[in-house]
């Protein structure tokens, strides 16, 4: 008589394999980042402290590699707003995710064109989290308008509008320096009117 087969569980990871996954993408987005989309994955995975074994088991392809760093950045983005919006008052939360959102635009810059050659078409990797950091901004503008903190009529699109535009026409390595100067110019100026 067959006996039935229970159906298997999906598991969480075990801890270590869940910091190994962590450790490669953290070292992974830094050698991207410092020497280019065609870094040596087993360069990455001995700087993350593990075998090129354990960073294929992870991530079988350089295009996985290039879009769970991508993913990561942005889910970091993403849920940096709650943890603002709790720690700081709502100017300073605005702030510090405009900071973190110009460590995102270096990462896209990175990214995306790596994504393109490998990819040719990334849209579904980029659109996935669109959504996420619309939502982000537009919570921490809207908590910053009911604090008094910046002017009614500040659309929360026009400041990342002006952080992407600077990352666009940046002709030089230190556009996030510029960025970063910018987003306090851009906070000074939606202040409301006295």
């Amino acid at each position: 008589m067959p006996t039935k087969r229970k159906q298997a569980s999906v598991r969480k990871p075990r801890s270590d394999a869940q910091r190994n996954r962590e450790r490669i993408l953290e070292v992974a987005k830094e050698a991207f980042t410092r020497s280019g989309a065609n870094t040596s994955l087993d360069d990455i995975a001995r700087d993350a402290g593990v075998g090129p074994g354990t960073l294929y088991r992870h991530f079988p392809t350089r295009e996985e590699l290039l879009e769970a760093v991508y993913r990561t950045e942005m889910e970091k983005l993403a849920s940096a707003e709650q943890k603002f919006a709790e720690e700081l008052p709502p100017i300073e939360a605005l702030r510090a995710w405009l900071l973190l959102f110009v460590d995102y635009i270096a990462a896209k810059q990175l990214i995306a064109p790596a994504l393109n050659a490998l990819l040719g078409d990334p849209k579904k990797v980029f659109e996935a989290s669109y959504a996420r950091v619309w939502d982000a901004i537009r919570a921490l503008v809207k908590r910053a308008i009911k604090n008094g903190d910046v002017r009614k009529d500040l659309d929360p699109i026009d400041l990342l509008r002006a952080l992407i535009g600077v990352a666009n026409v940046a002709t030089s390595p230190d556009w996030q320096q510029s960025a970063r100067r910018l987003v306090d110019i851009l906070i000074t100026g939606s202040r409301p009117a006295k």
